[in-house]
């Protein structure tokens, strides 16, 4: 029996505000096994134009995507929730091998199981390349 993943459905703004700052926290660690711990084994992702499904799918993109994507920051926002759904803007911020800054900004769509794990994830992304003077999140 997998572990629950508190806060647990059916969400209040409140819960589901946590739950994402909570998604955040972990996608900003970019470790990829942290964050495939807060899915479903058989969780269902599209990103972009990728279509995922369970853990181990998870950790590998995420292991490819932080390789590429350098400096990596990530803030989410709360858009909408009803029941066991969560709907969320974000933005991201990295830079590749050769020193160009993109962001990134979409929304996903979130639905969990009882126990509080994420068990579709849809994504609908854009990259935009800016200078890195435009940077939004900027290093501390």
């Amino acid at each position: 029996m997998e572990n629950k993943r508190p806060p647990l459905p059916p969400f209040t703004e409140e819960t589901a505000k946590q739950k994402i700052q909570a998604a955040e926290d972990a996608w900003n660690s970019k470790d990829p096994e942290r964050v495939s711990l807060a899915y479903t084994i058989d969780t269902e992702w599209r990103n972009r134009s990728e279509f995922l499904h369970g853990r181990e799918e998870i950790k590998a993109f995420l292991q490819r995507k932080w390789e590429k994507e350098l400096d990596y920051k990530l803030k989410k926002e709360y858009w909408a929730h009803i029941d066991n759904r969560i709907a969320v803007r974000f933005e991201y911020e990295y830079h590749d091998a050769q020193g160009q800054w993109f962001r990134a900004y979409g929304n996903e769509n979130w639905e969990f199981d009882e126990n509080g794990l994420m068990r579709k994830r849809y994504a609908s992304i854009n990259d935009l390349a800016i200078n890195e003077g435009d940077r939004k999140f900027k290093a501390v």
